[in-house]
């Protein structure tokens, strides 16, 4: 029968081996499920586990399969554990192949963000056709600062938005990198109190795409011609080569490969809000490959516990609550919030999705492996 399946390779089909098995499955899960089109991995593993980070594992105890994670709109997923067996059809594969989460919900990120160490000695735009003061699409720009630019080669136009760096808030950068408050940037609030020093990065947006039509004589003055599906450039934007595949396209959930310093990684800002964030908000993490989170990797976000005021050891402040300890005071513990899953990832900076949660997620709160439960040892504070 296994045989039978595996050369049938348009059905997706799961063995759960018996660590995953009752434990871990949702309690009214499918016997089968048909997959559709607009669905991501994320939902249709939570519709058979209590835990959809750990779909990669169940798909290693079945190595019938060749290419698991190639799952499609029509394919019919059935459960295989103990002695229950399932028949299965294939699906008719006329769509693409089904995403770990909604690229729609963030698209705008892997397309057009980066995080960079240094920006300062790119190359700029100059100056802009007709002495404009804004160029957009069958514009051209002037760019000095190009070496060995040739006719024929792409450019991406990006903008200094955001510096990194904790524990101080983040700022909000103007065109030529210098710090002002809240122009044009998707984060509308960062802040992350906690005990670490240590410079991020500067994130980059980009703004537009454009081609070399010509180089003047002497090799310092490029003209780029802009693509007409791009966003406004202004002189000051900077120029970075135009990367063949900057980001993934496929997402797996899948917990940490290595374990997280308590408290270490954060969120520092949440898009296009305040600072709260809910399911399919995208968020801003202080943690990267650096600290071996890489795409598709699920964490758990916690909100931590204040320090309350003992109402029977004295009346030591006014504020009731804080973040910080103090005498009297008593620490309330963490709490769940949320789960994301990381989609695009630097060095020390990567990007989430909120995926579901229990509450609101806040910029500070901090991540955890994403089935921690509550630690029994000294935990994470905004102090």
């Amino acid at each position: 029968m296994f045989k039978h399946f595996r050369t049938a390779a348009a059905v997706a089909f799961l063995t759960l081996a018996a660590y995953a098995t009752a434990q871990e499955m949702v309690g009214d899960h499918p016997d089968t499920y048909v997959v559709k089109k607009g669905d991501t991995l994320w939902d249709i593993s939570a519709r058979f586990l209590k835990k959809p980070w750990l779909w990669p594992e169940i798909w290693q105890a079945n190595p019938q399969i060749a290419n698991p994670h190639l799952i499609y709109p029509g394919d019919v997923i059935s459960l295989a554990y103990l002695d229950r067996v399932a028949s299965v059809q294939p699906g008719p594969r006329q769509d693409a192949p089904i995403n770990g989460l909604p690229l729609s919900d963030i698209e705008p990120f892997l397309r057009n963000m980066r995080v960079v160490d240094d920006f300062e000695d790119l190359p700029y735009v100059a100056g802009l056709q007709d002495d404009r003061l804004r160029a957009f699409g069958d514009q051209d720009v002037y760019v000095v600062g190009l070496d060995a630019a040739q006719v024929g080669q792409r450019y991406a136009v990006v903008r200094p938005t955001k510096l990194y760096d904790e524990p101080k808030p983040s700022y909000d950068l103007d065109r030529k990198g210098d710090y002002i408050k809240g122009e044009g940037s998707l984060w509308k609030q960062v802040e992350v109190p906690n005990e670490h020093s240590d410079f991020l990065g500067y994130e980059l947006e980009q703004m537009s795409v454009g081609t070399v039509t010509a180089v003047d004589a002497d090799g310092e003055t490029a003209t780029i011609k802009l693509e007409g599906n791009g966003r406004e450039v202004r002189a000051g934007d900077r120029i970075l080569p135009v990367q063949a595949q900057p980001y993934d396209l496929q997402f797996f959930p899948h917990p940490p490969k290595t374990a997280l310093e308590d408290g270490k990684v954060r969120i520092m800002s949440v898009a296009d809000t305040m600072s709260y964030g809910g399911a399919h908000d995208v968020v801003a993490l202080s943690g990267g490959a650096r600290e071996g989170l890489d795409n598709g990797t699920v964490l758990s976000v916690w909100r931590p516990g204040s320090y309350k005021l003992d109402p029977f050891k004295g009346n030591t402040s006014r504020i009731a609550e804080t973040k910080q300890s103090g005498q009297g005071r008593n620490k309330l513990p963490d709490q769940y919030a949320a789960h994301v899953m990381i989609f695009r990832t630097f060095d020390k900076v990567s990007y989430g999705l909120i995926m579901e949660g229990s509450a609101p997620s806040r910029v500070g709160y901090f991540l955890r492996d994403p089935d921690a439960g509550q630690p029994t040892t000294a935990t994470a504070s905004l102090n």
